[in-house]
């Protein structure tokens, strides 16, 4: 075993049996590296990643591979989703230097963490243009001894050339109908109107893109931003990225049709596309958003959910094929021989609606299964009896590893979804799991300062520090689950996680926001990135959080901030609308108010006023914040001052310093949250 025997990051511990001799990121490393005068090979991957598995089996367990690299160099390895800094930082350069970038991520660097050869997967010998990675480390090790100033000049100029990026976003006003006018044009002509989404093939779900799209629509009306919404979820949801048996969705899709996908998946996609589907529903009552957005909050709750309560971070694409040898998809795709060996007589049934093809839609004939539009009715009953005993057949198949670490940012997108979804369908167990993952946060990943740490794993707290984006997506959760169950402690840990925003990773003087905090580990570069990629980026997150926090609190510095964070919003929402949709989705917000709702009753068992806090949640207004409660309580600063109206639970709605009167009619408030 080497020295990733001790880590907490189930990525990590998949190479501590290798023969190389790894490092974790740690000061020892690079001391270790002057030491012996060497450069450092710094690899960054995740436990989900197909081809990170393809180079270790290849490279890092080849033992020859491993005594050249012990002797050699230093070797330190990085679970990108343990250290999004660090993985950020060495992207970016490799982005700079190559035009491209992916993981698995090898980078060489100099004992002083400077970047000088970049590359992502290296095979074991020459392939289609690439040198084999064994060439590729005796061409490093000859620079290094041959030509060292050579490589100390291009390490220097890289690292002056990230430190010249600095980001130029506009001024720090928040934009406004123009800017978001001009980004749903824009997202208008990249629209794919045969497939839905956007782009062409790898195409990823537009989860944030998406909830622009239905705030939009909520705020002007606009049908166009309906349209797309509804139908890149529809399409989606009929395609081999969502799991058609145990729901819940893939990564991407490697074409443009949504048929087959990569299939790892992972908990931010599943979080955000149920809140999205959860929204649809919300808009238009779309009943497969229903049955979707239901169907991925029960997959994430029974496949990722954690001994502890928490979530987590993935389950990998490949598997055990049933022969030893680990497949891509062998968990989720069928044949039809596989069919009748399950289904017997009801096999040409399922075939026919499910899209599986004696050529097969994936590799050697075998299907992902779909939902092809039919013109024909199938009997819901034996639908119902076929999925279960394919569920049931598939389940007896090897499962894909899960990389059970549980990551506070994405954990926080769980809570928000899995709190709303619960709340709209009627789902207390829904709502019960995000208060468990969200107990779980406060107890194990916040310290006595309300600091946060990023990651856990059975109950161990990492040593990692949070970055923004935990500190945004946990404070957006805890703040869906303050709006869901009235208790005003979930209000107050946001307002300690957003006063840690403010004081340490916002620049006082532009507004815009750093990933990581004036006080964390310094590397080559603080990194800084407002664009939405797989996830919200912190930057986007904060100012939606911060938003929202004001709206329930009054908080002007908060307010403030959001607004100049939006900055960024307004630069980038016309130009690149696809890769800032949470940025436009708070923009939406900000310009609907938000509106601030309080439910006032003798109760929240009341049936009146449960029926009236109910009411407030399903309001499609973007961004809108409720909160719920007795006239008495002083838990939730919008109820102060909301008293009963003639004895009977009342619903208040404010936006922009001006209240509407008080209603007792839920259809009144419907109307008031209608956008």
């Amino acid at each position: 075993m080497n020295r990733l025997a001790g880590v907490t990051s189930p990525y990590l511990l998949q190479h501590a049996g290798n023969p190389v001799d790894w490092w974790p990121w740690t000061p020892e490393a690079f001391e270790e590296a002057r030491r012996r005068d060497t450069p450092v090979l710094l690899s960054v991957g995740y436990s989900a990643c197909h081809w990170c598995h393809v180079m270790a089996h290849e490279s890092f367990e080849d033992q020859e591979t491993a005594d050249y690299l012990n002797e050699h160099f230093v070797s330190v390895k990085v679970d990108r989703e343990e250290r999004p800094d660090v993985d950020a930082v060495y992207m970016e350069a490799v982005q700079a230097a190559t035009g491209q970038g992916g993981w698995p991520m090898t980078v060489f660097l100099t004992p002083d963490a400077e970047p000088f050869y970049f590359g992502t997967y290296f095979p074991p010998a020459p392939r289609q243009g690439m040198p084999s990675f064994r060439q590729v480390l005796e061409g490093v090790h000859q620079a290094w001894t041959g030509r060292r100033d050579e490589v100390s000049e291009v390490a220097g100029k890289i690292v002056r050339d990230l430190s010249g990026r600095e980001i130029s976003y506009g001024d720090s006003q928040a934009p406004g109908e123009e800017e978001l006018a001009r980004a749903l044009l824009g997202l208008t002509r990249e629209y794919d109107a045969q497939r839905g989404g956007f782009g062409g093939a790898p195409k990823f779900p537009p989860s944030m893109v998406v909830e622009f799209l239905l705030r939009h629509h909520a705020r002007t009306g606009a049908e166009g931003a309906l349209q797309m919404a509804a139908d890149t979820c529809e399409r989606m949801a009929r395609g081999g990225i969502y799991d058609q048996l145990g729901g819940g969705f893939a990564r991407y899709s490697v074409d443009r049709e949504w048929t087959v996908p990569h299939f790892e998946k992972m908990l931010y996609d599943n979080a955000l596309l149920c809140r999205v589907y959860a929204h649809l529903w919300r808009s238009t009552g779309s009943e497969l958003a229903r049955r979707v957005a239901l169907e991925t909050a029960d997959f994430m709750v029974r496949e990722l959910r954690t001994n502890e309560g928490g979530f987590a971070s993935a389950l990998d694409a490949d598997s055990d094929d049933g022969t030893g040898k680990h497949v891509e998809g062998a968990y989720y795709v069928w044949t039809p021989q596989q069919l009748r060996e399950v289904l017997g007589d009801d096999a040409e049934l399922a075939a026919q609606y499910f899209g599986v093809t004696e050529e097969g839609t994936f590799e050697e004939g075998s299907s992902v299964l779909q939902l092809p539009q039919h013109e024909g009715v199938f009997d819901a009953e034996k639908i119902k009896s076929v999925k279960g005993r394919l569920l049931d057949a598939r389940s007896r198949r090897p499962a894909p590893g899960r990389d059970d670490k549980v990551v506070a940012a994405w954990n926080g997108l769980a809570i928000a979804a899995l709190a709303e979804t619960g709340a709209y369908f009627d789902r207390p167990d829904l709502v019960e799991a995000a208060v468990a993952a969200a107990d779980l946060l406060v107890r194990l990943h916040l310290d006595e300062h309300a600091q946060i740490f990023r990651t856990s794993k059975d109950g161990h707290v990492g040593a990692n520090a949070g970055v923004l984006e935990d500190y945004a997506d946990v404070a957006e959760g805890f703040l869906a689950l303050a709006s869901v169950t009235g208790e005003g402690v979930w209000l107050e840990f946001a307002g300690f996680l957003l006063d840690h925003v403010l004081a340490r990773f916002v620049d006082e003087e532009s507004g815009a926001l750093y990933d990581t905090a004036v006080d964390a580990e310094r590397l080559i570069r603080r990194p800084q990135d407002p664009t939405d990629n797989a996830a919200p980026s912190g930057w986007t997150a904060a100012a939606n959080a911060l938003l929202s926090y004001a709206a329930q609190t009054g908080a002007e510095p908060h307010r403030t901030a959001a607004e100049r964070a939006l900055g960024v919003v307004k630069a980038l929402g016309p130009r690149v609308p696809r890769f800032i949709g949470w940025g436009l989705a708070a923009a939406e917000a900000r310009l609907d108010g938000p509106r601030e709702v309080a439910v006032v009753g003798p109760s929240l068992d009341d049936p009146a006023t449960r029926a009236l806090h109910r009411t407030a949640l399903l309001g499609t207004a973007p961004g809108a914040v409720v909160a719920v409660g007795t006239p008495e309580s002083d838990e939730l600063p919008l109820l102060v001052g909301r008293p009963l109206v003639g004895g009977e639970p009342a619903a208040y709605v404010c936006r922009n310093f001006t209240c509407d009167a008080p209603t007792t009619d839920p259809e009144r408030l419907r109307a008031a949250l209608s956008g």
